[in-house]
Order: C-alpha cells, then structure tokens, then sequence
C-alpha cells in the first residue's frame, strides 16, 4: 500500500516530464512496479496513481452501471484521459500533452501527495484553488472529524 505526503515544486522538462520526488517515490509499494496511471483530477489538476492503487479504486469503478447517466458520463470523462506512465531511469514521468493541457501544465508543477495519490497542479490554479475554500482549516477539520466520531 503506497502513502504518500507532503508538497514539492518541481520543473517541468521539455518534454514534458517531471521528477517524481524521492520522498514519495520510497513509498511507492513494490507491487506498483513503477507503473502509474495518470488522469484528470476532481479539480483543475492531474491525479497520478501508483498502478497498484489504480487497480483497487477501478475494482469500486467496475461497480459503475453504464446504463446510468452520471455514471457513465464519469467514466467516460476519467477514462478518456487515463493514461499509463512508467518511471524512467531517472525517475521521471512522462506528462502527455493532453493531460498537460487540460491542468495547465507549463514550466513548472506543484506535487502533493495525498494517501494513495499524487495530485500534480499549475502553481497558480493551486494557490487559486487554495484561496477558494470558505473555511479555516481548524473549521474544516472540526467538521469533518467530528462527523466521524
């Protein structure tokens, strides 16, 4: 099981590769093998899974019903963008240009990693997407634990 955390800022190569921070690549689980897939995020933002991690979220995406319209407009909208991307040898990951689009990828990227993914954003739509939240972060936590309890 991968767990990842923590924010790094990266530059993106001309090719349109990024390094994968080694700090979250030591916690990429042997069974991944390298490969990920990477897709479109909730957000304006780019979701890379470690291949062992995809396997188990597209196990609930199987329970989907095509026949339903939100479901199958989801998977249509995800799965359009999927990609699988490997490690090279200098840990780097390959963006593709659609993706990189679509994210507002240029020069240079901000990565969090966030429990079994790496989210890959434009710095300023971060910053943005940051600004947008109503709520302190001692708000939100109170609210979400205590729904827990």
């Amino acid at each position: 099981m991968s767990s990842f955390k923590g924010t790094y800022q990266y530059s993106v190569d001309a090719k349109g590769r990024i390094s994968l921070p080694m700090k979250l690549k030591k916690n990429v689980s042997p069974q991944a093998d390298n490969s990920f897939v990477i897709t479109r995020g909730k957000k304006q933002c780019l979701f890379l899974y470690p291949q062992d991690e995809w396997d188990k979220i597209e196990t609930e995406y199987r329970k989907l019903n095509s026949y339903v319209d939100d479901d199958d407009n989801f998977l249509h909208l995800l799965y359009e963008c999927a990609e699988d991307v490997s490690l090279d040898s200098q840990s780097r990951i390959m963006i593709p240009p659609s993706l990189r689009e679509f994210a507002n990828i240029q020069s240079d990227v901000h990565v969090i990693g966030l429990l079994s993914k790496i989210e890959i954003w434009n710095p300023q739509l971060y910053v943005e997407y940051k600004k947008s939240i109503p709520e302190s972060y001692e708000q939100i936590a109170t609210k979400v634990m205590t729904s827990k309890g």
